[in-house]
């Protein structure tokens, strides 16, 4: 039996592009944003940097959002901080991560020290959850909806099964927002113990360069999350958007990208299905899908230099060198990268492919 080599759990999809003039499918920022009104309410917020920044008016717009009181918010420079602030804040004992799914929450725990067990969900099993799967004396549990990579939508009640006294429940939904109807979210909910629900700004609105997402729990929980944060932790123009996207009419915004991913989406399951060898796992619900197809490292590199980068998977733990992760876009980019990913399987001269 052939041991994988251990995941580098600090590679991310923007290495694919960074540098490079390729079609970028390799991460999963919406193409086309931040909007234009976005833009403009980030650059007035320029006129006020000479002022400490002041997060009160933001999180009080996130709190209005979901339903919540202000103190079961907590705003960070994007989820990736709230990583870091629960593996320096949560005492645990037996912290679990279930995957695959985004390696930073793993790579934080580490770095604060802490001896991290892994939960490995099943391809064959469609990658989905069974909260028996988790330990029981497990007091720190973390996992993606939909999970990064795979695209899975857990239910929400099989999440919330996974709470109990004295475990706190990690709930990434880094991508909620593009779910039509956010269904399965347990954001807002107040109900099951122990509950922290992580969402980020960056991927429906383009903010990866600005930093912005938040947490939300139990004021005691936000409390401690917020203890181990420096001062003034998310800069104005950070602030500025929040309080923006999180206005009832770019939710509403937000709703209708959701409805254009889940058709885009349903279009490159549609051309992946008719090539050969490649199996796409669902059903997706992401703004992404995960595949896997013989010889994908090989294939990468020549979609390369077809002019595509798509995110290899042998960095998620759980996953091989067999398994690629794509963005989905628009149709006309899909129709291109779907030829394109054709003459990668067949990788013939053209007078002899045939047609």
């Amino acid at each position: 039996m052939t041991t994988l080599p251990e995941p580098d759990l600090r590679h991310h999809g923007d290495a694919e592009v960074r540098g490079s003039d390729l079609t970028d499918l390799a991460v999963n920022v919406r193409a086309g944003t931040p909007p234009a009104w976005l833009r403009d309410r980030i650059a007035r917020s320029l006129d006020t940097l000479a002022a400490y920044p002041d997060g009160r008016p933001a999180r009080a717009a996130v709190a209005r959002r979901h339903g919540l009181p202000t103190g079961h918010v907590l705003l960070t420079a994007g989820a990736a901080e709230a990583f870091v602030l629960i593996a320096r804040a949560i005492p645990a004992r037996r912290p679990v991560v279930v995957h695959p799914q985004f390696t930073e929450p793993e790579a934080a725990l580490r770095d604060a020290g802490h001896r991290v067990e892994r939960v490995l969900l099943s391809a064959g099993d469609g990658f989905r959850l069974a909260p028996e799967a988790v330990p029981d004396e497990a007091d720190l549990v973390i996992v993606g909806n939909p999970t990064n990579p795979t695209s899975v939508l857990h239910p929400a009640g099989t999440l919330a099964a996974l709470a109990r006294p004295g475990r706190v429940l990690v709930v990434d939904e880094a991508f909620m927002d593009a779910v039509p109807g956010e269904a399965e979210s347990l954001a807002g909910r107040t109900d099951v113990p122990g509950l922290v629900v992580l969402r980020s700004l960056t991927k429906t609105w383009g903010l990866a360069g600005l930093r912005i997402g938040y947490v939300l729990g139990a004021p005691e929980l936000v409390a401690a999350l917020e203890r181990a944060q420096p001062l003034w932790p998310v800069s104005a123009p950070a602030l500025t958007a929040a309080e923006a996207c999180c206005e009832p009419a770019a939710v509403e915004e937000a709703a209708l990208a959701a409805a254009r991913v889940t058709a885009d989406r349903a279009h490159l399951v549609d051309r992946l299905a008719g090539l050969p060898g490649v199996e796409v796992c669902g059903p997706a619900a992401g703004p992404f899908v995960l595949v896997r197809l013989p010889g994908a490292d090989a294939i990468r590199e020549r979609l390369r230099e077809h002019g595509f980068a798509v995110r290899r998977g042998d960095t998620f733990p759980g996953l091989g060198p067999e398994w690629l992760r794509l963005a989905v876009r628009d149709r006309g980019t899909t129709d291109r990268f779907a030829r394109a990913l054709a003459r990668c399987l067949d990788p013939a001269p053209a007078d002899r492919r045939v047609e």
